[in-house]
């Protein structure tokens, strides 16, 4: 449903006015009364990409479940509706009701990616609604944010009411219970955040205050008293005793320990989306360890659905969805437990069906399963070595060795893949010149275990395709302590490995090192951002994920006129230092952490 005051005529002014109709396939409606609690999933990019994005599509469908909740949905617009919302004085609103977010008791962000910080404060300023929560009174709505980066939350603390951190699963019910409660018996939005506050996953900036020492670093952290929290002022994990002074908000994950949900039906876009397929997912987690994923130690420990929960839903997301093609959600997908007994299903399921089956990435050592699933007119595979060569993977416990991976890449080869996408990631802790070039050696014997096969299989010429991101460290890994390289450092070396690329079949392409500096700054960012943040997005950085948007300028800026020295976000961190986000408690010792990061010098 349009908002009130944009006609279709105005909308069809756009390039692509299916991102803001609504009216999709699977969409909910609700009757909305003064009773119910109106929450708004707000995704910080555009509508393609938040409409690829499976959790919008669970904690959608959960909270919607509920009959005393309406959960509707909200998108960063794209240019041209940004300009006709200021043309038109015109808010930005929901898709289903068309009503401003002002009219929501909660907008609750998931930030997915650092990088979209300025484009939360650009939603929050279209809806008219004040950026710092110290501006905003009971008139307006909550303002709440969860997802990975949230397990760093302080770079936003000036900007959020409360941070939900953890699976949505787990704690989303007891919080709109809360608030149904407090709306009944007449309490404020205070009242309602104290009563929150000893929920697990919770955390209310506003109810802490942190100090810092002459260096920068932190000195500590101090719960407000009164404000309530968990448990109030406890040592942070990992120092044990041995800091008495050292005092923090002990804040534990929302967690549960099986996956029991998942809806039946997924919302079908009315345009293209970044991903146009259903999706299942296998499991929460990953036990592979590799030291530089957040998202493998955050969602520890590995939590799987059983096989025939998988088939059914598989079943039930296709029969409500029509798409083609069917994609198979995990950290790993080819770790799962019973792998070859679900692709068999699978399998069986989508040639009924007359649909595709894909995975985003491949373990090497699976392809005699992954295999089968070429019948079903697959020709690429993805793979991700990370590193070039066998020294860097072992030092980031990549757990690959060279000969794994030409064995792999000829065996698909054998089973008539001819197209292999591979990703490296340059600048990791360790890393040489001749490192950054063994990932163009080993992109090289690959093409060359092609010409290995028959000439007779050889149906296609063979292609790779390279993509090198940046590392960026991240909280609660083991590479949270490490020092980031320069823009500079890490393009020379791009650059040169690049221009040693010299067969026609590799295509060679790394990612831009300017927006990774920024997103390493903001990653492991402390509070003291807010104010460079807010200045960034005032000199005009929106859409910082999208490389034709991206102001590397106006956040330079930014730090200028904020007095933020980028270079001491960047640094190594000491092994003793206290970091941003030490009060989390995600499950992981921090002295494991330290012991995995410092033990390798």
């Amino acid at each position: 449903m349009l908002s009130q005051g944009l006609s279709k005529e105005k909308l069809l002014r756009l390039e692509k006015p299916g991102r803001y109709t609504g009216g999709e396939v699977n969409a909910i409606c609700k009757e909305i009364t003064l009773e119910m609690t109106r929450f708004a999933f707000c995704f910080p990019d555009v509508y393609e990409i938040g409409m690829s994005h499976l959790g919008l599509q669970i904690l959608y469908f959960f909270l919607n479940r509920r009959e005393d909740v309406f959960c509707e949905r909200a998108f960063m617009p794209w240019m041209d509706m940004v300009e006709l919302l200021q043309a038109e004085n015109e808010p930005l609103f929901a898709i289903e009701s068309g009503d401003g977010l002002g009219a929501f008791d909660f907008l609750g962000f998931t930030l997915q990616y650092e990088m979209s910080y300025t484009n939360v404060l650009a939603m929050l300023d279209l809806a008219r609604i004040p950026l710092r929560s110290q501006n905003r009174g009971e008139n307006f709505p909550i303002i709440c944010a969860g997802g990975p980066c949230a397990t760093n939350p302080e770079p936003l603390a000036a900007f959020i009411d409360f941070f939900y951190i953890g699976d949505g699963e787990a704690s989303l019910d007891a919080i709109m219970d809360t608030f149904s409660e407090n709306k009944k018996s007449g309490g404020t939005k205070s009242d309602f955040l104290k009563k929150i506050a000893p929920i697990n996953g919770i955390y209310i900036p506003t109810h802490h205050q942190v100090s810092y020492k002459e260096d920068g670093t932190i000195n500590k952290f101090t719960p407000i008293p009164n404000a309530g929290g968990q448990g109030g002022r406890a040592p942070l994990r990992g120092f044990g005793g041995s800091a008495p002074e050292v005092l923090a908000p002990h804040i534990t994950r929302a967690h549960i320990p099986t996956l029991t949900y998942f809806p039946d039906k997924l919302i079908v876009p009315l345009i293209e989306a970044t991903h146009a397929r259903a999706v299942i997912e296998l499991a929460r987690g990953c036990g592979r360890g590799c030291k530089f994923c957040q998202a493998g130690f955050i969602y520890r420990p590995v939590r799987e659905r059983g096989v025939q929960e998988l088939l059914k839903q598989a079943e039930k997301i296709l029969d409500a969805t029509g798409y083609e093609e069917l994609s198979l959600l995990s950290l790993s997908a080819c770790d799962y437990r019973n792998f070859e007994e679900l692709v068999d299903g699978l399998i069986e399921l989508c040639k009924k069906k007359r649909v595709n089956i894909s995975l985003p990435s491949t373990r090497l050592d699976a392809l005699h399963v992954i295999s089968k699933i070429k019948t079903l007119r697959t020709n690429s595979i993805t793979v991700a070595p990370e590193a070039g060569s066998q020294k860097l993977r072992d030092a980031i416990n990549k757990g690959l060795t060279e000969n794994e991976i030409l064995d792999g890449c000829f065996r698909a080869f054998e089973a008539g893949y001819d197209k292999i996408k591979l990703y490296f990631m340059g600048g990791l802790p360790g890393e040489t010149d001749e490192d950054a070039q063994a990932a163009v050696e080993l992109s090289e014997k690959i093409v060359e275990k092609y010409y290995e096969l028959p000439p007779e299989k050889r149906k296609r010429t063979v292609s790779v395709n390279v993509s090198t991101s940046c590392f960026v460290p991240k909280a609660h890994t083991p590479f949270q302590w490490a020092k980031q390289d320069s823009p500079e450092e890490f393009s020379r070396r791009q650059r040169e490995a690049k221009s040693a690329v010299r067969k026609r079949q590799i295509t060679y392409r790394y990612h831009d090192a300017k927006t990774a500096h920024i997103e390493g700054i903001l990653a492991r960012g402390d509070r003291r951002l807010a104010d460079a943040i807010e200045a960034a997005y005032r000199g005009g950085a929106i859409f910082d994920g999208w490389t034709e948007h991206f102001k590397y300028d106006a956040w330079q800026n930014a730090f200028a006129q904020t007095g933020i020295d980028p270079a001491f976000y960047t640094r190594e961190r000491e092994a003793d230092e206290i970091l941003p986000w030490d009060f989390i408690d995600m499950g992981l010792q921090k002295d494991v952490l330290k012991k995995i990061f410092f033990g390798r010098q």
